[in-house]
């Protein structure tokens, strides 16, 4: 691809500085971006200026069909349903999309009629959606190709922690901070008891939204080519002993509150590879980071570490390395685990594209 890869911004919170200006020292060309906060609509989009002010989201559409860019990273909401929008307008005006959105990585276990449907409309525009980030590389692609080392595996074990501040407040709320004990128990917890069958039944018609790991699973499991044959979810509060405030939520979480939640999810497979998998999300003491280690046992066993990991940074630089590969993937809705393994980009973007 001789021209250098053009790309718009949908949402421009706390993780678009990150997702713009490595896009742009990648070889990249911003020629737009959307918000829907009244409070940011019509300000240049980047820092230093870039020249591109932010408008409102509504005119994505008649933007997008105008410029006609080839690429729109989408920094808003965790939940393919909360995408549905965007993603569909991005497929109607043939621009290819990449998502933060944690289900986006892979919907189709919680999400697959609407994956189905978005599937369609990818098709018939002609190109590709995916969701990406973090969890594609430090839940995924780490995990599967440390397995290729590995001569027999019988289980699988990962947590992973995050801070809840850094990624704004539907995640946040969507974990349970600031919740009381008895509100988490009755909104989120009540779901703990429930077996395989009707917790697959509840998330495949939109009345469960289970965690990230849940869908990490199903990646995995395609990736290394395992059956699922059950998986459940328990999801675990998290209390502070202290007053906790917390910038995102704009509030000061009372001792004996709830910062957040472990969701705990364990898939069992027809191979007899057993994966248990926890996601830690919530408000952060001064003293917490972020963690993530995985276990894969057999023969032989072997641990991995990353220790303190900046997964801000490192979700906005595997979406934009991973830019080249969204291009020239088949159209449709096309899970990481299809595309070849994510590089470090030295040259320009858009000397990777292969495809144009």
């Amino acid at each position: 691809m001789e021209q250098k890869i053009r790309f718009v911004q949908y949402g421009c919170g706390k993780m678009s500085k990150w997702l713009i200006r490595y896009a742009i020292e990648k070889g990249a060309e911003l020629v737009a971006a959307f918000d829907m906060n009244p409070a940011v609509i019509g300000k240049d989009v980047a820092a230093p200026a870039q020249g591109v002010k932010i408008s409102d989201a509504k005119d994505a559409s008649a933007i997008l069909k105008k410029l006609k860019p080839d690429v729109c990273i989408i920094a808003t909401r965790s939940t393919v349903a909360e995408l549905k929008e965007i993603f569909t307008i991005c497929a109607e005006n043939s621009v290819n999309a990449i998502a933060t959105c944690e289900e986006a990585l892979y919907p189709w276990n919680s999400s697959p009629d609407l994956t189905a449907e978005l599937d369609a409309h990818a098709k018939k525009g002609g190109i590709t959606l995916c969701g990406c980030g973090y969890p594609d590389m430090y839940w995924g692609t780490l995990i599967s190709t440390l397995a290729g080392s590995i001569h027999k595996i019988t289980k699988i074990k990962g947590s992973s922690s995050y801070n809840v501040e850094d990624y704004g407040i539907a995640l946040a709320e969507g974990h349970g901070a600031g919740l009381s004990v008895a509100e988490f128990e009755k909104q989120i917890g009540n779901y703990n008891k429930l077996s395989s069958d009707e917790i697959k039944a509840l998330v495949e018609k939109g009345a469960y939204i289970p965690s990230y790991m849940w869908n990490q699973n199903g990646w995995l499991c395609s990736k290394l080519g395992l059956t699922v044959i059950s998986q459940v979810q328990k999801c675990i509060p998290h209390i502070t002993p202290v007053d906790l405030h917390s910038s995102t939520l704009d509030m000061t979480i009372q001792s004996g509150g709830v910062t957040g939640m472990s969701a705990i999810v364990t898939t069992e497979t027809a191979e007899g590879i057993t994966l248990e998998t926890e996601c830690i999300g919530k408000v952060y003491t001064p003293e917490e980071f972020d963690t993530n280690e995985w276990t894969i046992y057999g023969e032989p066993e072997v641990t991995l570490v990353v220790n303190q990991p900046p997964t801000v940074e490192l979700t906005c630089a595997t979406i934009v390395n991973r830019l080249p590969q969204l291009i020239d993937a088949p159209p449709g809705y096309i899970t990481t685990e299809k595309m070849p393994v994510n590089e470090y980009r030295v040259k320009p973007l858009n000397t990777y594209v292969t495809s144009r």
